[in-house]
């Protein structure tokens, strides 16, 4: 910079304010106090060039740092958009695969409760046949239809007890089914909400 004034003085010290020319006949050359004050008015622009120069310059380094900030700020962004979306994608496939447990919870429920009609209808057939053999054994009191009327009743308590069982496990499905369907449907709410634009 100290060069570039310089520079700067010696052309305009030759070109800007070209020394005066004597008039014809005039033989004295410029004086020295205006010579003086010529240099002294160069001296200033340069010196308020150089504060111009100077500030610029500073401006333009903290612009430089300013815009280095923002990409720095906007590649965080990115970082921070691009991990907001893949949580959205995996959270999108977890609940595909809840979705399809959900189905197979479903179509396990639909087959005990077919099960568990039919040990029901098969159960009502055993009552049937023990009160109708109860009846015979109280008609006849035959010895034969006393043992069959036993194993019958036996074979029914174990019906009765399968029944009970198959009951619970019906009951214990039906609330995991609906424990399931309540937390899905948080998951839909969570995955609607994050979708939503910002």
């Amino acid at each position: 910079m100290p060069m570039l004034t310089l520079c700067l003085l010696w052309v305009l010290s030759t070109t800007a304010w070209p020394a005066p020319v004597a008039p014809i006949g005039d033989p004295e050359p410029a004086q020295h106090e205006e010579l003086t004050l010529l240099f002294h008015g160069a001296l200033q622009l340069a010196q308020a060039l150089n504060s111009v120069y100077k500030a610029t310059e500073a401006r333009l380094m903290e612009a430089r740092h300013s815009l280095g900030l923002y990409g720095h700020a906007l590649q965080l962004l990115g970082l921070q958009v691009s991990q907001g979306q893949d949580a959205t994608q995996e959270l999108r496939t977890n609940l595909l695969g809840i979705q399809m447990d959900e189905d197979t919870l479903q179509l396990q429920a639909k087959a005990t409760a077919q099960e568990l009609a039919e040990v029901a209808q098969a159960q009502q057939v055993l009552q049937d046949s023990v009160q109708r053999l109860d009846g015979q054994l109280r008609g006849a009191w035959l010895g034969r239809a006393h043992h069959e009327l036993e194993t019958l009743k036996v074979h029914a308590d174990k019906q009765s007890h399968l029944m009970w069982v198959l009951t619970g496990h019906m009951q214990r499905q039906r609330r995991e089914m609906a424990e399931q369907q309540q937390w899905l449907q948080q998951i839909e709410e969570r995955l609607h909400t994050a979708a939503l634009p910002a």
